[in-house]
């Protein structure tokens, strides 16, 4: 007796079904998606790294190294809508937008690589000082957190109870061995910085990323980096 199923019906909800779990488990791990716009005369980049819950945007140029702005808050799906809940806004003294609905996404391309070692967002902890660990307390407003997705990452230092911005670097990252690398697309308090790459040590432990080096100006770090849950 055959094992095949006959019944097309049930083949479609199995297919269906099947589909839907990819999607999911493809959310679920993080896609980046990027699309281009022209501002007088210019091309305009615009990189977007989304799990299943949190939506970052950001546009920078690269004939002559510019950032221009970057959103990301938590959102929803409503029909064919996204409604993300800004927790920072770079641009808010100018357009005070702490809500954006995105309606139109059949322009983008993705662009996600695989996963690596590090994927999801973190939290900036704390920091390691000789043989002693300084902790923060992660539920506060002011926050820095980075983002790392399918072989890209970004990093955004904020406070969600002000809306004040205090700075973002992103581009694409590698790791593995206990090496990790960032490779710099954009950096709004250096565009000099583009094109670098920086390597660090990093160890997990537990839910926490101990990453080790020395920032893009030479000073070296120990910072403690805990994985964001929500």
């Amino acid at each position: 007796m055959s094992n095949l199923i006959k019944n097309p019906i049930m083949k479609n909800n199995i297919f269906t079904f099947f589909a839907l779990f990819s999607l999911i488990h493809q959310f679920a791990l993080g896609q980046v998606f990027s699309y281009q716009t022209f501002e007088n005369g210019q091309s305009i980049n615009h990189r977007i790294l989304m799990d299943e819950v949190y939506y970052v945007e950001t546009q920078f140029t690269t004939n002559s190294n510019q950032f221009i702005k970057t959103v990301g808050g938590f959102y929803q799906k409503k029909g064919d809508q996204l409604v993300v809940d800004l927790e920072f806004n770079s641009n808010f003294p100018k357009d005070s937008l702490k809500n954006i609905v995105i309606e139109k996404t059949d322009h983008w391309k993705r662009v996600s690589e695989k996963a690596l070692p590090l994927n999801g967002k973190w939290l900036m902890a704390g920091r390691v000082m000789g043989d002693q660990e300084r902790r923060r307390d992660t539920e506060r407003p002011r926050k820095t957190m980075k983002i790392l997705l399918a072989g890209y990452f970004q990093w955004i230092a904020y406070d969600t109870a002000t809306f004040s911005f205090y700075g973002t670097g992103g581009g694409r990252y590698t790791a593995s061995d206990g090496t990790y690398t960032e490779n710099i697309d954009y950096f709004s308090r250096d565009n000099s910085k583009v094109g670098i790459a920086l390597d660090f040590e990093y160890q997990r432990k537990g839910a926490d990323w101990y990453h080790k080096g020395f920032s893009s100006k030479g000073d070296p770090f120990h910072e403690i980096w805990t994985s964001r849950t929500q």
